[in-house]
């Protein structure tokens, strides 16, 4: 697209030029902040990448609700706390809702001045660029004040509708591309998930005789396969210790692997771990994790995500949210027991063990697990054809995951360019007809 015909030059960074027929303002005579008012009849919410949304308010206090402010459908809601901690949420967000949330915000009223709709685009632009540096102390908080202080440059009023509207339509049509690709990652996992289920209790054979499992969730397997569990299949079974969180240091080669490590595809994420200095002793060689060791995160989000440690070329220690299993390798392969536990069958095993009031895995669960697996050599094929069509699919992913990037990326700049007047969306509506 086309930008304006003229241009006047700012000395505002996160604007530069603008169109030379936009006038010169400043944010506080363009917004006011809301008195803190209380509405404990309204429900809870916060402001979540952009938008106002309602929030889970079970676990807080009637003193706490009492402590939280009013904010109405039309006002605009901005998180001021904390910018060096997250710079990647956006923090502004006009509200369609009419919530209460922490009094931490900073709620803020349209002084008639220019169109809300396109407000809330200019303080879009406003969060990415400029007011993420505007943060002071120790947890970067800023005040209305930091923020009316700041000038920006508007057009007139019916120019800021017609950007507004432009921007409205096309985010809403990429957003629609967004959610169509994320759709199809979603099967395509579900596919992936499914593949791995099949094969691990199935085989690759299909006129093979089956038999029982004897476990509801895994059903038939073929006639020949094993049944056991993971004690049976494993020299050594063992969780992280305890207190090497005051043993973290950054300059150590040693590596101390969390839950948050593992990605969803039974790798290990070492390269951006955390480094730890571990005591003489026991603990250490305990804890410390070999080549075909088999990694089950046992407690929080990320309860029961698996990987392996196919090739280990650092010391790296597991932290106590993890349990590591050590293979008895003439039994069964390292990479197929990780391929079984993150399949369906041990996925449902670790949903049944934590029914209830319970969270997380003990290490008896983990030894406790369910297992089928046939010879050593089946279970080789087996990691063949399962690695031959994941790595397809993995392709396939990736690729629409950098799509959805590239959107992203799109959407942005489409917003700062329009915002900041670099392209002219008066006329795009005609154009477009």
């Amino acid at each position: 697209m086309r930008g304006y015909s003229k241009y006047q030059q700012t000395d505002i960074g996160w604007i530069g030029d603008v169109p030379s027929h936009w006038s010169k303002n400043k944010f506080k005579f363009l917004l006011r902040e809301k008195t803190k008012t209380q509405n404990i009849e309204l429900p809870c919410g916060s402001i979540s990448f952009g938008s106002v949304v309602f929030k889970d308010s079970e676990k807080l206090t009637e003193e706490t609700r009492l402590a939280y402010q009013e904010v109405l459908s039309g006002e605009f809601l901005v998180n001021p706390l904390n910018l060096n901690y997250d710079l990647k949420s956006l923090r502004t967000a006009l509200s369609e809702i009419n919530v209460i949330v922490s009094s931490g915000y900073i709620v803020l009223q349209s002084e008639g001045v220019a169109n809300k709709n396109y407000l809330k685009w200019l303080l879009f632009v406003f969060d990415i660029r400029h007011m993420k540096t505007l943060g002071a102390g120790i947890r970067q908080t800023i005040t209305f004040k930091d923020i009316g202080n700041c000038t920006t440059y508007i057009p007139a009023d019916d120019e800021q509708v017609a950007i507004a509207s432009f921007l409205d339509r096309e985010t809403a049509r990429i957003d629609n591309l967004i959610a169509e690709k994320q759709t199809f990652i979603n099967l395509l996992k579900e596919k992936r998930q499914a593949l791995i289920s099949h094969v691990v209790t199935k085989g690759i054979d299909p006129n093979v005789k089956m038999k029982d499992s004897g476990v509801e969730w895994i059903g038939e397997v073929p006639e020949h396969w094993c049944l056991g569990r993971v004690k049976h299949i494993s020299s050594f079974i063992t969780s992280g210790p305890r207190g090497w969180s005051e043993l973290i240091d950054e300059n150590s080669s040693s590596v101390f692997l969390q839950s948050g490590d593992l990605n969803n595809n039974l790798g290990l994420e070492l390269k951006k771990a955390k480094r730890v200095s571990p005591p003489d002793g026991a603990e250490g060689v305990r804890t410390r994790l070999l080549g075909g060791d088999v990694v089950v995160c046992i407690t929080g989000a990320n309860t029961g995500r698996v990987a392996i440690a196919e090739s280990i070329e650092e010391t790296v220690y597991i932290n106590q949210h993890l349990s590591l299993i050590r293979p008895k390798l003439k039994k069964i392969r390292p990479k197929f027991l990780a391929y079984f536990l993150s399949s369906d069958a041990g996925s449902k095993y670790y949903a049944l063990t934590q029914y209830g009031l319970k969270e997380g895995l003990s290490l008896k669960n983990i030894a406790e697990t369910p297992l089928v697996f046939p010879s050593v050599d089946e279970q080789e094929s087996i990691e063949r054809k399962l690695d031959s069509e994941l790595t397809k699919s993995t392709a396939l992913l990736n690729s629409v995951l950098e799509s959805i990037e590239l959107l992203k990326e799109h959407r942005t700049a489409l917003i700062s360019a329009a915002v900041t007047g670099k392209i002219d969306v008066r006329n795009y509506k005609e154009k477009a007809a």
